[in-house]
């Protein structure tokens, strides 16, 4: 087996600065000497050496995981060697978390999963040989080049995913919508059923090369809420279902722990869920790092809030109860301050009024049925944007230094977040800048020259040598005094609820 050493020397900036027989300790010593960038190299190299390793890992794991199937009772691997399943075994043997395990068992099948992804009335269509229709000769084409994640299989083995973003992205898309009888429409023709399934394997496979290309920039968390809305983009009749679905398993429970002390264990549907986090988002945003605040009272209490002795977590429950208490009758100003919460979903309406049948929801691009979005203008009203097909809303001008409630609610619907390179801070997190200088440049206070940032990365830039350049309405350009330079894009949900990523047909259950 390799020692420390033989692992060290695979790290080519660590390699030279070690003597034989140094441990740990004196890889941290030599580190310790070496400039900022050779550490972060270091980094960057182990990271890479992890990732081939965990590949290995994942490997092992899903022969593994086949070797233990239920087929083969107590003869097969996991139960021959004591353990009660291949998640058990992998966790026994890399000495991982249940989940991690779990995890390496579900990406190690999938990397082995090969068999084909059609219906029987797709099969039977493709049983007349030479006398297949087009559609039908296409799909047999996609299939024959493996299941609609094998993108995502070769980024595995190419080193660009890791297992984890693997994970997140194989389950957020989940698995290709049923074709042929949906429950209702009549029995569907092979032949237009084997059409519908070759354009989800495209649109689904499209999809996996999108987050893919964002793994680098979003964290797992951010990958796993993006596939799973452009899930539900994809797919809509199936996002009702879905969402519905979810909103049937909704469940508050109390107990008692082994102290006596009560306790509570809430599941939650998805708009209660998008509703709490704005309520926790209005209430603590200053300790959680939000927008600096303009307005004298607003900016003092949220100063009295940073500076209260109670953690995150003591405040989130004495808001809870205090919003139970007051139940219909909360002052919203006394309990938020002037950010009263609330949810806030973003529709497309088409030029000619069509709306899109599935909403986002501001802070985390969260999808919900437009149902819901109907619900909310009914209730609520709307404020209309009018964006073109990139997202880019139209400009206001410079009548003012600061940008008006209604452009931030464009720049929130346009940017989604915090634009800068991998930070996952929410809209409602964000402060609008000017990356034309309003002094020095006489920069204009128009959509299209301001940018989503968070309280953090917009301090950042000021202080830190960067500057962000846009040339008409194409990416943002975030440039370093150092010469580097990096692209602002758009998140993968954005383009796809706004039609720079042309959709597929929007069912996938066709009626006959």
């Amino acid at each position: 087996m390799a020692d420390f050493t033989d692992i060290m020397a695979l790290i080519p900036t660590l390699r030279g600065h070690l003597v034989d027989g140094d441990g740990a300790e004196g890889a941290q010593a030599a580190m310790l000497l070496m400039a900022d960038a050779e550490v972060v190299r270091v980094l960057h190299e182990s990271s890479n050496l992890i990732t081939q390793v965990e590949q290995i890992q994942v490997a092992a794991a899903g022969v593994i995981a086949v070797r233990s199937k239920r087929e083969h009772g107590h003869s097969g691997l996991s139960a021959s060697l004591g353990h009660k399943s291949a998640a058990s075994l992998i966790q026994d043997v890399t000495g991982s978390t249940k989940a991690e395990a779990n995890r390496k068992e579900r990406v190690g099948e999938a990397m082995l999963d090969d068999e084909p992804l059609r219906d029987d009335s797709i099969e039977d269509a493709a049983k007349t040989g030479d006398d297949k229709a087009p559609e039908e000769r296409a799909l047999s084409e996609c299939l024959a080049a493996g299941p609609w994640y094998q993108p995502l299989r070769d980024a595995l083995r190419q080193g660009r995913l890791a297992s984890a973003q693997f994970d997140v992205i194989r389950r957020g898309l989940g698995e290709l919508p049923e074709v042929g009888d949906g429950a209702d429409s009549e029995p569907v023709d092979a032949a237009v059923a084997a059409e519908a399934r070759r354009a989800a394997h495209a649109a689904w496979g499209q999809a996996a090369e999108h987050l893919i290309d964002e793994a680098t920039e979003r964290t797992v968390e951010e990958l796993w809420q993006a596939a799973r809305t452009i899930r539900d983009l994809l797919d809509p009749e199936g996002a009702q279902e879905r969402f519905l679905a979810r909103f049937e398993r909704r469940s508050f429970r109390t107990y008692r722990d082994q102290d006596g002390r009560k306790r509570a264990s809430v599941v939650f549907e998805d708009e209660g869920e998008v509703f709490l986090e704005t309520l926790m988002a209005a209430a603590l945003r200053p300790r959680r790092g939000g927008p600096r605040f303009v307005d004298p009272d607003e900016k003092v209490a949220a100063a009295s809030l940073v500076d209260d002795p109670r953690t995150n977590d003591q405040l989130a429950y004495d808001l809870i109860m205090d919003v139970l208490r007051a139940g219909a009758l909360a002052d919203a100003e006394s309990v938020f301050g002037t950010r009263q919460a609330g949810v806030r979903l973003v529709q497309t309406v088409d030029a000619e009024g069509r709306t899109a049948p599935v909403a986002l929801t501001e802070d985390g691009l969260m999808s919900m049925p437009g149902a819901v979005a109907d619900q909310h203008a009914c209730s609520t009203g709307y404020v209309p944007v009018t964006v073109d097909g990139g997202g880019n809303p139209l400009n206001v001008g410079r009548e003012q230094r600061l940008f008006t409630a209604k452009q931030r609610i464009a720049l929130a619907i346009r940017d989604g977040g915090c634009r800068w390179r991998g930070c996952d801070r929410p809209a409602s997190y964000g402060e609008a800048h000017h990356i034309d200088e309003w002094e020095r440049d006489r920069g204009r206070t128009d959509i299209d020259r301001g940018i989503l940032l968070c309280r953090y990365h917009h301090m950042t830039l000021h202080h830190g040598g960067w500057r962000i350049t846009r040339d008409g309405t194409d990416d943002f350009t975030l440039h370093h005094s150092s010469g580097e330079r990096f692209a602002m894009r758009p998140r993968a949900v954005l383009r796809y609820a706004f039609g720079d990523i042309d959709p597929p047909p929007k069912r996938f259950r066709p009626a006959a």
